[in-house]
């Protein structure tokens, strides 16, 4: 999520200009001068493009975090089990997991601009029509239509970054990764104490609620998106091998890596919740879904001031990994006021791998395959963070033990150990 500066490489925008000049595409001096990020640019224009890359990076998260403060709800009117509702936190991993292949084909066909507007109308649309569903199979439906907007969304922000700013990529990245970490944030902060009750404490008007800002921020970049600022041929802006490697082993033990990490996030969210409602602790659900989501932040910021000193540290990860065991034994055997404080050090902890394994694929690939290797990835890791979150849900079925939902997770936080000193046995971390 954020960007690192790696002083022995090109930037990106640098590898972008090296391309160009190399396949005699010739940039104009006139359009030059007014490219935003360019020194000469006005700065308003820069301002207005890291602004639209806020509100879309928050876009990216907003609705999906939007039904943890009201699952408990949702699950009493629909008489569901916890299965069902693992399926329905991970249904956006799992399209997540799809759109990674697809995602680089489709803004090739529809465009910057086409592709994130359809994106976003479709999370506005899918969230919305969530808050009229009669059962829960038309419950998941719009939940599928809702993340497959997101997972559009997904592959088009690196190339908005490269494409407004191209020579500020790094402060685009942290633009909108911000967005991201702050639409996880809002609704698990705002919907109890503020959303709720302006609603009648109905969760289907929440969800409406939640929609609307999506929808403003797709008509502010239908028609306010700035131009791409280096022009290319299409066919020099398609890479020509998309589909990743699957014989290449470091596709899979990254995307181990990032399995571990996201099954941690994503089951915590999909099961603390009704975990504390099955511990008659309702009312610690909001401040802990919000510390576990918030402690993001400070992590993220910690990590953008040492970034360079991390790359490629396999200790980074067993630290994370053993942080994250201790703080999910801590969730499950100390419900009370300790809750809040094991969630938000586990979130904490587990986006701090996060930040620091997104630097691994530029790290460790070629850079003409860093986007397929990339895709593999994370094709990889979101399937696998679903299947562990519903194994966590039977599990807890089968049982009528609500502490067997968080094995997985406990898993996850072993394995992310394991599969860093894998990767530093093959020379991949240090």
């Amino acid at each position: 999520m954020i960007p690192v500066t790696f002083p022995t490489k090109l930037s990106l925008s640098d590898k972008v200009s090296e391309r160009l000049l190399n396949n005699n595409h010739k940039v104009s001096v006139a359009n030059i001068g007014p490219m935003i990020g360019n020194k000469r640019a006005p700065q308003t224009s820069l301002w207005w493009a890291l602004a639209l890359l806020w509100f879309a990076g928050i876009a990216l998260r907003l609705t999906i975090l939007a039904i943890p403060p009201v699952v408990a709800m949702i699950r009493d009117e629909f008489d569901l089990n916890a299965t069902q509702v693992g399926l329905l936190g991970n249904i956006a991993p799992a399209l997540f997991a799809i759109a990674a292949l697809a995602g680089s084909l489709l803004v090739a066909r529809l465009g910057i601009k086409g592709a994130m507007v359809g994106g976003l109308a479709l999370i506005a649309a899918g969230s919305a029509l969530r808050g009229v569903s009669s059962d829960y199979v038309f419950l998941c439906t719009m939940t599928i239509l809702m993340a497959a907007g997101v997972a559009i969304m997904q592959p088009i922000m690196p190339t908005a970054v490269r494409q407004w700013l191209p020579h500020r990529i790094g402060l685009g990245t942290a633009i909108y990764t911000n967005g991201l970490l702050m639409g996880e944030i809002f609704p698990v902060m705002l919907t109890s104490s503020l959303i709720l009750p302006l609603v009648a404490h109905s969760w289907r008007f929440s969800l409406v609620a939640w929609s609307a800002p999506i929808a403003i921020f797709a008509v502010l970049i239908y028609f306010w998106a700035p131009s791409a600022q280096i022009t290319a041929s299409k066919k020099s802006e398609v890479p020509r091998k998309w589909l990743p490697d699957w014989h290449l082993g470091l596709v899979w033990r990254l995307g181990m890596l990032f399995c571990c990490i996201n099954t941690i996030y994503f089951s915590a969210n999909a099961y603390l919740p009704i975990y504390l409602s099955s511990e008659g602790r309702a009312d610690l659900i909001s401040s802990a879904l919000t510390a576990l989501n918030f402690a993001q932040l400070p992590s993220s910021l910690l990590i953008l001031m040492v970034a360079q000193k991390l790359e490629r540290r396999a200790w980074v990860y067993v630290v994370s990994g053993a942080v994250s065991l201790v703080c999910v034994l801590g969730l499950v055997t100390m419900v009370g006021p300790l809750t809040v404080f094991w969630a938000g050090l586990l979130g904490f902890s587990d986006s701090a791998a996060l930040i620091v394994g997104l630097t691994l694929p530029p790290l460790l690939c070629h850079s003409d395959d860093t986007a397929r290797t990339s895709a593999g990835t994370f094709t990889i890791s979101y399937a696998g963070a679903v299947v562990l979150a519903l194994i966590g849900g039977a599990m807890w079925d089968v049982s009528a033990s609500p502490a067997l939902a968080f094995v997985p997770m406990a898993l996850s936080a072993v394995g992310l150990i394991a599969v860093s000193l894998h990767l530093r046995g093959k020379d991949e971390l240090v």
